[in-house]
């Protein structure tokens, strides 16, 4: 028997009870159908095959599942700092233990590969990890002194918080929000992404038998229209952590505007790999390819413009067009499948669009531009070169495997090029020039930006972008600040004057 078939073999034994039962919300500590009784399907992109029934909740759900993290949150905030760092410990150690079945249900919910996604259980229990282990010290704070006064800093947990989630690595998204979420002591209503429900029922599961107490994680799975906007409007919820497109976080922003909640946006990126001449260019030519092709390129931090540098710019795309062409698409369950399909039809039929867009610009198709088979999602990897910056595929999240190739003349240019876009949430920038490096970086507007590597997540470091990109940082210190409230105390030292109104 091949691997892809023992996995699929695998996958069948655990997809065994969600057929059966459905996915269900979690409220309270109960699993649940939606209050309503619907229920919607989720399918594998893969060849569109039913894979179950999930509890479609709404609004009513949503604030049942509020209630219960308002409800729940008191003793959460106040159990000792070290007993929440052992549960968070414990959901790492699960998380772990059923790395496989997580694995596969991510892939077939999908259609990222295994080869990436064998990995994406594990770094979720490293999130879960390092958030633990900061959780003890999560409220420290600074000492101030004052000739008057000593001024004492510490952090109190916002209180119950909705995190909404995207499709396309759900599990590892979901646990760099949840995580310091539950270690800042807060508690939570996580509404997943109607394409890819599997794998956050599996997380709340494994949370709840790491013993987390009920109420402080809820599930609630429904449409954004009905059940995210219930979550970003309810009072009872004071700050939303939202991953996805631009436009809805702007809409989400407005939803709760009328409660003042806080918000943290991890939105779109247009992120572009500058290649200057002096680069390593075999590195270069890996980091590129790996950051738009890898994760069937639905990643907010892929590297979907290359600008190339004049001179090196036709032998570099020469090489670029034959290892495009050699990446494999195939059944993201076969472990040397590099691209799977794209997670949903509707996305499909947008990424392919850019196929005709590019053609009517100007651009040519280098490579791909096609889609693969006629069953499931599956397009070729595609690269577009002889294009412009002002063209629709340089400027638009195209959120595929999809790369558009400009060239340009001097750092200047470069510069300007980069920088011409609505987004700020990556750069990547190849050169040995250190000079070069430090002005390039400094002028570059991106949140994040890696020179001579690709995107290695670092978990104290900052996490977010600039412009449409995004609100607010994740990573080490930074999540604490979003999901905690800052508080200045201030002690007198002695009988300073204090001013006597009406006093005779």
């Amino acid at each position: 028997m091949s691997d892809l078939q023992q996995n699929i073999q695998k996958l069948d034994g655990y997809l065994a009870r969600f057929r059966e039962t459905g996915i269900l919300n979690q409220i309270a500590g109960e699993a649940v159908p939606a209050l309503s009784g619907e229920i919607f399907e989720t399918r594998s992109p893969v060849d569109e095959s039913f894979i179950c029934n999930v509890a479609k909740g709404n609004g009513a759900d949503v604030d049942a599942a509020a209630k219960a993290a308002k409800a729940a949150f008191p003793a959460w905030r106040d159990m000792p700092a070290v007993e929440r760092r052992e549960i968070l410990h414990k959901i790492a150690d699960k998380i772990v233990e059923r790395a496989d079945e997580i694995a596969l249900c991510e892939c077939w919910d999908t259609g990222q590969a295994l080869r990436f996604m064998s990995k994406a259980a594990l770094r979720g229990a490293d999130n879960f990890r390092f958030f633990a282990d900061r959780a003890p010290g999560a409220r420290d704070g600074q000492a101030l002194q004052s000739s008057t006064l000593m001024n004492v800093t510490t952090r109190v947990p916002i209180g119950p918080v909705g995190v909404i989630t995207p499709w396309n690595t759900p599990f590892m998204l979901s646990t760099w929000k949840i995580a310091p979420a539950l270690a800042a002591g807060c508690t939570i209503v996580h509404k997943p992404a109607e394409f890819s429900p599997l794998t956050a029922r599996i997380l709340v599961e494994i949370a709840e038998e790491a013993g987390l107490p009920k109420g402080v994680w809820n599930l609630v799975n429904g449409m954004g229209e009905d059940a995210g906007r219930t979550l970003t409007e309810h009072p009872d919820i004071k700050a939303i952590a939202f991953v996805g497109e631009s436009r809805t976080g702007s809409l989400i922003m407005k939803q709760g505007a009328d409660t003042l909640k806080r918000f943290h946006f991890e939105l779109g990126g247009k992120n572009p790999v500058v290649v200057f001449d002096d680069a390593d260019q075999d590195r270069a030519l890996d980091a590129a390819i790996f950051m738009i092709y890898s994760l069937n390129g639905e990643r907010c931090t892929s590297s979907s413009r290359l600008l190339i540098h004049e001179p090196i710019a036709d032998e570099f795309e020469a090489r670029l067009i034959e290892r495009v062409n050699n990446i494999k698409v195939g059944h993201p369950l076969d472990p040397e499948t590099e691209i799977g399909p794209l997670i949903h039809k509707t996305h499909f039929d947008k990424v392919t669009s850019y196929f005709k867009t590019a053609q009517d610009d100007g651009a040519t198709i280098a490579a791909g531009g096609k889609r693969v088979g006629e069953e499931g999602y599956f397009v070729r990897p595609t690269l577009f070169t002889n294009a412009a910056t002002s063209m629709t595929i340089a400027q638009e999240e195209i959120f595929g495997p999809v790369l558009t190739s400009i060239r340009f003349s001097d750092e200047a240019e470069a510069l300007q090029i980069a920088n011409d876009v609505d987004y700020g949430l990556a750069g990547y920038v190849w050169t040995n020039d250190l000079t070069r490096a430090l002005r390039f970086t400094k002028e570059l507007d991106a949140g994040m930006i890696w020179v001579n590597s690709e995107n290695v997540r670092h978990l104290p470091t900052p996490f977010g972008g600039m412009k449409a990109s995004g609100i607010g940082r994740d990573g080490g210190d930074w999540s604490f600040e979003f999901f905690m409230e800052q508080k200045n105390i201030a002690f007198a030292t002695g009988q300073h004057k204090i001013p006597r109104l009406g006093a005779l």
